[in-house]
């Protein structure tokens, strides 16, 4: 057994064990449907393409076409000092098949798509770790692999609505609050927490006797400066006793517990449910660096922390790169969105940065993992962002005109691992955006502003495409000179200043973006006569989005 090297390793479990100890005899090994020869990674109990149970597992080749590749400049982790290379290498045994790994023995800037790569185990401790490198005679670079379903056919698998009825049309949203939203604001998650949800319930009109449910994302455990301890947390503080509560992680984000509060209420099970969302990973990493927190150690189960992908950037940076490659979109496609929020966030006082920024100074940033460079990732921050779900006949009764909830889009139809998902888009957007005008006769001509998850800029170019604002892989055209995007422009984008600029408040401060917006509150950067918005939001857990009309 080699000395372990620091790197973050893998937990060998029963599923996993034959795959991270294959390399000891130098041949890599993928589990494989005994019924239709399929290869299936990660392991499953299951074929996914016959559902047949009769599984074993193949040697295969080692060799494999170079599908996306990002060198990390930014994101460092034990026992691997950036720079290196985060990869995804598709199996000449079966293409569908890509392993998230670690590009070695080449000089990165020699990397493009299609190389012929073959399999070099790493020893580490008691796993040999499946790298890869280049083969030495190099054919001309080989077509990269092709999604399962190819993005402009995503709408031909949304499932038809089950009925007429539609539960949005018994919901409404009718308050919006939001605590102070700063980097490294040494506050309690908790006391921001209760400050948004005080601001939402007094903004709606309600006391806190009124709210009979409470719904949040992730809800509680250690998240890592990502949550304040969830419903219960919540519940302890303020003494709700709702009728109806909600938390969890396997969702997209709090959008998701959002439309769980929205079902609750058309469902009698709920009349005014207090949503929530916070944030403390500011003051959470400083609390770290201080020594004051020690974060959790021990090995991941997950199949891309050994090769030091810990971000989701790691994936969307290669899907970006793929999205260069097929459709000529450039790093300035981005930099309009990037520069799109900046400009909005010069006008919002609750922004995090609301310095003017200009091309120049996004494209001269200094690299993270390309090619996303700093003014590509939002900000992190302190901060809570609550929202009230109301019954429609309980909202007419309340002093603001309440916001209609129009219809939601939330199907899974891409796979959900992230490196085994759709090639050229965030994962997770093209299925719940083609979901979600099944469910309205509103298309997106009549949409007035889009609050569009950018947590990176790629995520936010994925979610015009996946809803219609252009056509897929016209983003870069689209974008062009950032006129479309403007508050004064066919598509007013992220008019807060989005999680670029604004703050990553994950998806809630979109939401609140857009309830402000239609109700005609935004101010300085208020868009003239919006009555239709369009939120999103995820980022590669399952996507989802809501479509919002005003109600006055």
């Amino acid at each position: 057994m080699a000395e372990a090297s620091g790197r973050p390793l893998p937990l060998l479990t029963l599923d996993n064990e034959f795959f991270w100890t294959s390399g000891e005899d130098g041949r890599l090994r993928i589990q494989e449907c005994l019924s239709c020869a399929a290869l299936i990674h990660p392991p499953q109990p299951v074929c996914r393409y016959c559902r047949g149970h009769e599984l074993g597992v193949r040697v295969v080749s080692g060799f494999g076409t170079l599908a996306g590749f990002t060198v990390n400049e930014r994101f460092g982790v034990p026992g691997m000092p950036a720079p290196y290379v985060v990869a995804q290498v598709a199996l000449e045994d079966d293409p569908r098949v890509r392993l998230t790994t670690n590009v070695i023995d080449c000089d990165p800037a020699d990397l493009v798509l299609g190389l012929r790569m073959r399999v070099k185990f790493h020893a580490d401790g008691d796993v040999w770790l499946p790298l890869f490198r280049p083969v030495e005679d190099q054919p001309e670079p080989a077509p990269l692999p092709v999604d399962e379903i190819a993005p402009q056919e995503i709408r031909r698998h949304v499932r038809p609505m089950i009925g007429q009825r539609k539960f949005e049309d018994e919901v409404a949203l009718t308050g919006v609050g939001m605590s102070e939203i700063g980097r490294r604001l040494m506050v309690p998650p908790l006391q921001l927490t209760v400050t948004a949800c005080e601001h939402a319930v007094a903004d709606a009109g309600l006391t806190m006797r009124d709210i009979d449910g409470i719904s949040s994302y992730p809800g509680g455990g250690n998240m890592g400066g990502f949550g304040e301890g969830g419903v219960t947390a919540l519940e302890a503080a303020l003494g709700i006793r709702p009728t109806w509560h909600n938390g969890g992680i396997e969702t997209f984000g709090p959008g998701g517990s959002v439309i769980a509060a929205m079902l609750a209420v058309a469902g009698g099970l709920a009349r005014h449910v207090l949503c929530f969302r916070t944030v403390w990973e500011a003051t959470f990493n400083e609390l770290v660096r201080s020594g004051r927190i020690t974060p959790s150690g021990g090995r991941s189960t997950g199949w891309m922390a050994p090769f030091g992908a810990t971000s989701a950037a790691h994936t969307l940076a290669q899907n970006a790169q793929r999205h260069f490659h097929r459709y000529g979109t450039t790093r300035e496609s981005l930099g309009w969105i990037a520069l799109n929020q900046r400009a909005n966030a010069e006008l919002n006082p609750t922004a995090v940065y609301r310095d003017p920024m200009t091309m120049d100074d996004y494209l001269a940033a200094r690299t993270i993992t390309t090619p996303f460079g700093l003014y590509d990732c939002d900000v992190p921050c302190d901060g809570a962002v609550a929202v009230i779900v109301s019954a429609v006949d309980a909202a007419r009764d309340l002093p603001k005109p309440p916001v209609l909830v129009e219809a939601v889009g939330t199907q899974i139809i891409e796979r959900i691992e992230w490196d085994q998902s759709t090639l050229t888009h965030e994962p997770q957007v093209l299925g719940p955006a083609a979901h979600l005008w099944t469910r309205t006769t509103l298309r997106p001509s009549d949409v007035d502003v889009a609050e569009l998850y950018d947590g990176f800029s790629f995520n936010c170019l994925s979610w015009i495409e996946a809803l219609g604002f252009c056509g897929i892989g016209e983003a870069g055209d689209f974008l062009e000179g950032g006129k479309n995007i403007a508050r004064d422009g066919l598509l007013p984008l992220n008019t807060h200043g989005g999680q670029l600029s604004h703050g990553r408040t994950h998806g809630m401060g979109l939401l609140h973006e857009a309830i402000t917006q239609l109700r005609g509150e935004a101010g300085d950067r208020q868009v003239p006569g919006a009555r239709v918005g369009v939120v999103s939001s995820g980022g590669l857990t399952p996507g989802g989005a809501i479509l919002l009309r005003s109600g006055t």
